[in-house]
């Protein structure tokens, strides 16, 4: 065997740096439809944003969560401002959303 053989720690971090380091992801505006909305006890808002063509996980932290002027529902088409970057427990991309418009 040649090469580098790395970690799964090591891969999640290198794909972490470059999903948040892409200019076009980070900041980002996604428009989309919320499906499986979740309030988490901790104050967290956790739920998937879709549309026809795919599904894209999303987690809204209880300081931004506190700012909503209005309770998110599934089913309802809004517009989320936020980062987007891999979660390592899933290995997944996931939008970290700042923001939530109607």
């Amino acid at each position: 065997m040649s090469g580098t053989v790395y970690s799964v720690g090591e891969v999640a971090g290198i794909l972490r740096e470059l999903l948040e380091g892409d200019k076009r992801l980070n900041p980002i505006y996604v428009r989309g439809e919320i499906s499986n909305y979740r309030p988490a006890s901790s104050g967290h808002h956790y739920f998937t944003l879709k549309d026809g063509d795919a599904t894209l996980k999303a987690v809204m932290f209880r300081r931004e969560a506190s700012r909503l002027r209005f309770r998110p529902e599934n089913g309802m088409k809004v517009i989320v401002l936020g980062r987007i970057s891999l979660y390592p427990a899933d290995g997944g991309g996931q939008l970290y959303a700042a923001q939530l418009s109607p």
